[in-house]
């Protein structure tokens, strides 16, 4: 008996010592595993006399069952100890910021926010999105367009030309969006209402030019479009995209090859705040689009006839109307790829530009 008493008081300080739980399960195998000290105790009750046997089975028992009950607190208490531990070193401080998800924190270029601006407002006013392919032939980027041979447009200094073909014909970077108001002539028939956002390539880079921006082009085609549909269609889209309530125009008389007659149109502004433009108020004109009615030539080129069909055309720069919307100093920094440009300029982007919510809301 005084061994079973020295197994126990043993044991009961290996519970004791244990620090983990890892620590207690040891013990238990060491105690009552299939070889534990304990179990290699009962295993002994077989070879007894049946007096043996009648002394030293509770007594063997009595004592497995004492250790198991120690070994189930003490890790029952390892446990809890374990869990307060845990809580204690993975305190969370609410009071630090929420990391931004990835929707948060990517941000749509301007040049993008501003195209889908203009697809919302033309949407709805029942105009369909057109496209071409950047490189064009002659015929369509001139030609077809009514630039006459010669035309300073078709210089070297101002047009991307690639080297002749086999056929001697030189493709070119277009030079404006111009070249789908023929194809779409070539392949629709009127009633035409479309715009064309896209790239255009020219020769020329400073603080306000790009060798490569993006220009927004208009095309109106029936048998009764005129001058007064096609100052309401810009006055209702200056509104909306300037989001003012009033907004005054100026239309002044200018030339485009493939207009006639051919107007420049100035918005009315206040530029007395340096780095700002107020549009719809202010004692200021700041020349924005050309427009004017299409040139018969152009009619004829994209296969309609002059005197079934009329329709007029307008045409801006996107990167411009961006800058003077949004306020970005210089149109070079559209093309850095600068992402701390785009983190300040950028939107969010599931705030996608609606007229019911609010274009730049």
């Amino acid at each position: 008996m005084s061994d079973l008493a020295e197994l126990e008081q043993s044991i009961t300080a290996a519970i004791a010592a244990a620090a983990d739980e890892a620590a207690i399960e040891a013990v238990r195998v060491a105690a009552l595993g299939k070889k534990g000290s304990i179990s290699e105790r009962l295993k002994t009750l077989g070879s007894m006399s049946p007096e043996e046997r009648k002394e030293m089975g509770p007594a063997i028992n009595g004592l497995r069952d004492r250790i198991t009950q120690a070994i189930a607190a003490r890790k029952s208490e390892l446990k809890d100890a374990a869990i307060v531990a845990r809580l204690a070193s993975e305190t969370v401080d609410v009071t630090l910021p929420v990391h931004m998800p990835p929707a948060e924190r990517g941000r749509v270029h301007p040049i993008s926010q501003v195209i889908d601006e203009i697809a919302a407002i033309f949407g709805d006013l029942g105009f369909a999105i057109a496209e071409g392919p950047d490189i064009e032939t002659d015929y369509y980027n001139f030609t077809a367009l009514n630039f006459p041979e010669g035309h300073p447009a078709r210089e070297m200094h101002d047009t991307f030309f690639f080297s002749p073909g086999e056929n001697g014909e030189r493709k070119l970077l277009r030079t404006h969006t111009s070249p789908v108001q023929i194809r779409t002539m070539e392949a629709q028939k009127p009633p035409i209402r479309i715009v064309i956002p896209g790239k255009t390539y020219r020769c020329d880079s400073d603080a306000t030019h790009s060798p490569m921006f993006h220009q927004l082009e208009g095309l109106v085609i029936d048998k009764t479009a005129n001058v007064a549909n096609m100052k309401w269609v810009l006055t209702e889209f200056c509104k909306a995209f300037f989001e003012v309530e009033h907004i005054n125009m100026r239309f002044r008389p200018s030339f485009f090859p493939f207009t006639e007659p051919s107007l420049e149109v100035d918005i009315q502004c206040d530029r007395s705040r340096p780095g700002e433009v107020l549009f719809g108020q202010g004692n200021d004109w700041m020349e924005i689009l050309g427009c004017g009615m299409v040139h018969p030539n152009v009619l004829r080129h994209g296969g309609l006839d002059p005197d079934e069909y009329q329709g007029f055309a307008w045409g801006m720069g996107i990167d411009r109307i961006a800058t003077l919307k949004y306020g970005m100093p210089d149109l070079r920094d559209y093309f850095t790829a600068d992402v701390r440009w785009l983190a300040h300029y950028g939107f969010r982007p599931l705030d996608l530009p609606t007229l019911f919510g609010g274009l730049s809301a």
